[in-house]
C-alpha cells in the first residue's frame, strides 16, 4: 500500500485517473515550505510540481520512496539528497511539444509585429482619428527570411526549428552535443548572438547556465533581434535585459518566465512599459491539451515505479 501526497495540485488543471496499484491519496491545492514535512509524514510517493523539497526536509522522511514532478524541470528536488537514500524522482518530458513551441511564435510575432503598440493604438482611439486607412506609427518585421538562433536543441528546440522551416527561417542552432540536422547550421553562442535576428532559448537552468545572458551577450546581439525566453527566467540576467529594452540595445524581447515565481515586486521586468516587450505569467506550459497530458504521463510514471521499472528517472 502506497501513501500518495501531491503538495500543489490546483498547478495542473486536469483530470488525473486513479493510479492501478494498492494505495491512498492526499492531494493539497497549494502547500508552502513550512508545510511540507507535515504534510509528506507517512508518504512512500510524494506529487510536487513547484513545490521545494530540499535536503533538510527529505531527511525528516523516512517513508519517501519516490518523488514524482509533475513537470520538467526538477530544479525544485535536492537531487543529490535523494539518491544519497535511493528515493527516485521522475519528471514529464515532452508533453508540451505542441505548446510550448506555439507560445514561442506567438512570442516572436508579437514583438515583431508590434501588435501591444497597435492594439494600444485602437484602444486609445488612435485609429477612428487617423486620415488613412490604417495606422502605420511602429516598424513592423516578417519572420520569413531571417535566422532564428535557438539556445538548446532538445525535443521543444527541435519542434521551434521546425516550425521556424515552415516560417521560411534560417535555423542555427547552439546545443552541447552535435546536431544532426543537415538544415541547421550550429554556431558557438557568440556567433549564434551576433547573427540571429531571433534568439529563443530552450535549455534548462544549471550553475553554468545563469545568466549566461547578461550585458555582455546582449550588447552583441544585432540592434534589430528580439530576445525570446520560454525556458527559465535565471538564464538571463533580468536587469541588464531591463536596461538593453530600455536603450534599445536589442529591438525586443518575449518572455514566459522569471527567475522568481510568482515573481518579486521589484523585478525589473514587471515595471517595463514598453511596446516591444511582452511577459506572460509562465503559462506557455498551460494548454489544456498539454495538462491532461501531463497528468496521464504522471500516473504512468507512479505506475511504472511500482512495477519496479521506473520511468523518466532523473
Amino acid at each position: 500500500m502506497h501513501d500518495i501526497v501531491f503538495l500543489d495540485r490546483d498547478s495542473l488543471i486536469a483530470n488525473i485517473r486513479k493510479p492501478a496499484f494498492d494505495h491512498t491519496w492526499r492531494d493539497y491545492p497549494a502547500t508552502n515550505a513550512n508545510e511540507v514535512v507535515e504534510r509528506l509524514r507517512g508518504a512512500t510517493i510524494a506529487i510536487t510540481n513547484k513545490v521545494p523539497l530540499r535536503a533538510d526536509a527529505i531527511a525528516q522522511l523516512p517513508d519517501l520512496k519516490m518523488i514524482a514532478v509533475a513537470a520538467t524541470g526538477t530544479d525544485n528536488v535536492d537531487l543529490a539528497a535523494c539518491r544519497a537514500r535511493g528515493i527516485v524522482v521522475a519528471n514529464i518530458r515532452n508533453y508540451s511539444l505542441v505548446s510550448v513551441p506555439e507560445h514561442c511564435f506567438a512570442l516572436m510575432l508579437a514583438v515583431r509585429r508590434n501588435l501591444r503598440a497597435y492594439a494600444a493604438d485602437v484602444e486609445a482611439g488612435r485609429w477612428e482619428q487617423s486620415t488613412r486607412f490604417c495606422l502605420l506609427d511602429h516598424p513592423i518585421g516578417d519572420l520569413a527570411g531571417s535566422r532564428l538562433g535557438i539556445v538548446g536543441y532538445g525535443a521543444l528546440g527541435r519542434r521551434v526549428a521546425q516550425i521556424a522551416r515552415a516560417f521560411g527561417m534560417d535555423v542555427a542552432v547552439t546545443s552541447r552535443s552535435p546536431v544532426p540536422d543537415a538544415d541547421v547550421v550550429q554556431l558557438p553562442l557568440d556567433e549564434l548572438l551576433a547573427t540571429a535576428d531571433v534568439v529563443s532559448l530552450h535549455l534548462p537552468l544549471t550553475d553554468q547556465a545563469r545568466h549566461m545572458i547578461g550585458e555582455r551577450e546582449l550588447a552583441s546581439m544585432k540592434r534589430n533581434a528580439i530576445l525570446i525566453n520560454t525556458a527559465r527566467g535565471g538564464l538571463v540576467d533580468e536587469a541588464a535585459l531591463a536596461q538593453a529594452l530600455t536603450d534599445g540595445t536589442i529591438a525586443g524581447a518575449g518572455f514566459d518566465v522569471l527567475s522568481k515565481e510568482p515573481p518579486v515586486p521589484d523585478n525589473p521586468l514587471l515595471r517595463l512599459r514598453l511596446p516591444n516587450f511582452v511577459l506572460t505569467p509562465h503559462v506557455a506550459w498551460a494548454s489544456g491539451g498539454a495538462m491532461q497530458t501531463l497528468a496521464d504521463m504522471l500516473v504512468d510514471n507512479l505506475e511504472a515505479f511500482v512495477a519496479g521499472k521506473p520511468t523518466s528517472a532523473v
